[in-house]
Formats: C-alpha cells, sequence, structure tokens
C-alpha cells in the first residue's frame, strides 16, 4: 500500500523590500504635490509677491543713503533678504503643522511672546524713536511685539472656540479673554508703542467679531478700546501735539517739527504722478523723508511707480483679503474661523493704517507695512502668520465631485 505524501503549499514569496520602499516614497511624493486648495495658492502667492516687491522697494529707499556713508548700496537690503530667505521657508513649513498643532500652541505661544515682550525692560532693551520695544541679542535687534499679535489671535481663537456654546452669556466671553488679552496689551503699551497696542486690539475685536458673539456685547469692548485709545493719545503730550499737527489745515506752519515727515510724505506721491519718477528715481529717499524705509515706504513707491504702482500694492493686498476670507467663509472649524479672521484684521488692517498715515488720513501712529517695510522682525512675523493661513486653508472640506453627465 503506497502511502501519498501531502503537497506542500509554497509559502507565498516575501515582497521585495525595495519595491515596498519605492510604493512608500511614491505614497510620500504623492501626499506632498497633492493639489491644495485655490485659497492657498492665492494667499501664497500674494505673500511672495508683496515679499519681493518690499525688497525692490527696500532697495531702492536705502541705497542712497547708505552710500553717502560710504557703505555698499545693498548693505541694508541684504539684512532684510536673510529673513526673508528665513521666513519664506517657515511660512510653507508652518503651512504642513495641522489645525491641533495650532490649537495645542495658543497658550504656550502666548506665554513665551509675552515674556519676550518683557525681556524690553531688561538691560536687553533700547528705545528706538520714544518707543521702548526692542530688545537686541548678540547684535540682533529684535521687535517681540511683532510676535505677540500671531501668538495674540491664535490664543483669543482658541478661548473662543473652547466656549462657542457659551458666547451668548457676556461672563464668559469676558472672562479670560478681556483680562489676559489686556495684561498682554499693557506690555505693549508701558513701552510707549500706542501704533502696535492698537493693532493687537483690533486683533482682538476680530476674534470677537468672527466668532459670531451677539453684537451688544461686541460692541462694549469696542466702545471700551475706542475710549482707551483716546485717554492714552490725550494723557500723552508727544501724543497730543502729534494729533494736533495732524488736524492743522496749515502743517507748513509746523514745518521743522511734527509736520516735517508727513508733508515729505505727501509731496513724494504727488511727485510721482500717474507713472511715477522710476524705479530709483526718488528724491525724497536723498534724506528728506526720516523713515522712507520704514513706516513711508508706501510714499517712495507712489513717487517712484506713481499711481499705478501703489495701485498694485493695494490690489495686491486686496487679493491677499480675498483669499484669508474664503478660508474664514468655507472652514467648518470654528478655531480656524476665528483665528484667520484674527490674522486677517491684523495684516490688511495694519496696511490699510499705515497706507492711511502716508496719506495723511490718520495720525502718524509709527506701524510698518507689512511685507514691505524695512524690518526682519516684521517681516518674520508676518510671514509666520501667512503659514499659519497656509495651514488652515489645507484644511478645508474638499469640494464635492461633479456628477458624470
Amino acid at each position: 500500500m503506497s502511502t501519498t505524501h501531502p503537497r506542500t503549499r509554497p509559502a507565498p514569496a516575501e515582497p521585495d523590500s525595495t519595491a515596498r520602499r519605492g510604493l512608500a516614497a511614491r505614497v510620500s511624493l504623492g501626499r506632498v504635490f497633492a493639489p491644495v486648495p485655490s485659497e492657498f495658492l492665492l494667499i501664497a502667492s500674494m505673500a511672495l509677491l508683496l515679499t519681493v516687491f518690499g525688497l525692490i522697494m527696500v532697495l531702492s529707499a536705502t541705497s542712497a543713503t547708505a552710500t553717502a556713508r560710504g557703505e555698499a548700496p545693498w548693505e541694508i537690503v541684504l539684512k532684510q533678504v536673510v529673513f526673508a530667505v528665513i521666513g519664506i521657508p517657515i511660512m510653507f513649513i508652518a503651512s504642513r503643522l495641522p489645525v491641533s498643532f495650532w490649537k495645542k500652541m495658543s497658550w504656550p505661544a502666548l506665554i513665551l511672546a509675552v515674556g519676550l515682550q518683557m525681556l524690553v525692560f531688561t538691560p536687553l532693551g533700547h528705545s528706538a524713536d520714544g518707543n521702548r520695544n526692542w530688545i537686541t541679542v548678540a547684535g540682533f535687534q529684535a521687535q517681540p511685539s511683532e510676535f505677540l499679535k500671531l501668538a495674540l489671535a491664535l490664543w483669543v481663537a482658541y478661548v473662543l472656540f473652547r466656549k462657542q456654546t457659551l458666547l451668548r452669556k457676556w461672563q464668559h466671553v469676558f472672562i479670560p479673554l478681556v483680562p489676559v488679552a489686556g495684561l498682554a496689551i499693557a506690555t505693549v503699551l508701558a513701552g510707549e508703542d500706542l501704533g502696535t497696542a492698537m493693532i493687537l486690539v483690533l486683533i482682538v475685536l476680530g476674534g470677537l467679531f468672527f466668532s459670531g458673539v451677539r453684537l451688544r456685547i461686541f460692541i462694549l469692548p469696542a466702545i471700551a478700546a475706542a475710549v482707551a485709545v483716546a485717554y492714552l493719545a490725550i494723557a500723552s503730550p508727544d501724543r497730543m501735539r502729534r494729533f494736533m499737527s495732524f488736524l492743522n489745515p496749515n502743517c507748513l506752519d509746523d514745518y521743522y517739527n511734527d509736520c516735517y515727515q508727513p508733508l515729505h510724505g505727501i509731496w513724494a506721491l504727488a511727485g510721482g504722478g500717474i507713472f511715477g519718477l522710476g524705479l530709483g528715481n526718488s528724491r525724497e529717499k536723498y534724506d528728506w523723508l526720516p523713515a522712507a524705509a520704514n513706516d513711508y515706504i508706501f510714499a517712495i513707491v507712489g513717487e517712484e511707480l506713481g499711481l499705478i504702482g501703489c495701485a498694485v500694492v493695494l490690489a495686491l493686498f486686496a487679493l491677499f483679503a480675498v483669499g484669508a476670507f474664503h478660508v474664514i467663509r468655507k472652514t467648518d472649524d470654528s478655531f480656524v474661523r476665528i483665528a484667520a479672521g484674527g490674522i486677517t484684521v491684523w495684516v490688511v488692517g495694519q496696511a490699510l493704517i499705515n497706507i492711511g498715515v502716508v496719506l495723511r488720513v490718520f495720525p502718524v501712529l509709527g506701524v510698518p507695512l507689512p511685507f514691505m517695510s524695512q524690518g526682519g522682525t516684521s517681516l518674520l512675523s508676518v510671514l509666520l502668520a501667512c503659514g499659519v493661513l497656509l495651514s488652515f486653508a489645507r484644511s478645508l472640506p474638499a469640494r464635492p465631485l461633479a456628477p458624470a453627465r
């Protein structure tokens, strides 16, 4: 009797490890190059265009005075380029972080930002143009209040997000929002920087508005903020003098004092006409306009590139706002809506205030033009804020596919 041995089924072949790695690489690359929402492309492209435009204008505004001091004409703009080279990759790295990361970072970011702001009152801090709002570390200057803007926007969004079901009661809206935000803003006011403090107040009000609180609850802090700003303007002789100079119908009477810079800013815009004098041909940058590369860079844009150049700047900021407001409108996450609203109010609102100062619609407040004014800390903070907006844009719900016909 013969016995038959059962056939043993051959073991399945192990997949080749190289193939597995190749598949994983393809999946990873697929995620990296996955299509992004149109809002992402719009916000990122406007941020890059404004940054490059700003670098060109900073070079134009500073080349003459740098040459007069015996320096290379690109000496000053190189520092701005360094911050742009650092800030742009940070913007895209931040865009890859999930929304949950920004929620977790809200409290630590605010604590860290307030701690950095307190350094201005230590031996590391120093004053500039009457404001004690700067620190110097290892030869590098920084303005901590610029990072406080982003930290406050994230923190306000997280607090209101956590209390979303309780916002009908004013007690839950005000606590801990008003005391903590007031303390953070007070650290800036202690350094006499009213312009930055006003932007911080706008961020808080923007967060309240986009959180959907009742109008009567929103109006109370808005009125309180207006009264506080008016009091601080009246209480300071320096601010009151500048405000009265702004109201003076014949500013030439005070030409050598508070009207000097506003007048030269207006003359720069008027001298440019429609088409401008040409890039690099500004007259006011020859030490006539003191803050040509900082708070009054928009005046140099108007003088060299004319009304057309000013319209281009306004159009870039308008498109940036369109992309940001689409994120606010399309998101299903209240944290994203509130934080994006606060950041948008900060960037666009600060741009309008800066341009309004140059046009003499507002008194001199000392706030830079986002992306464009000279100042590495300001550029770095606004690019990081754009990275947060891009991260929010990635989280938008996917559009439903159109049915096949």
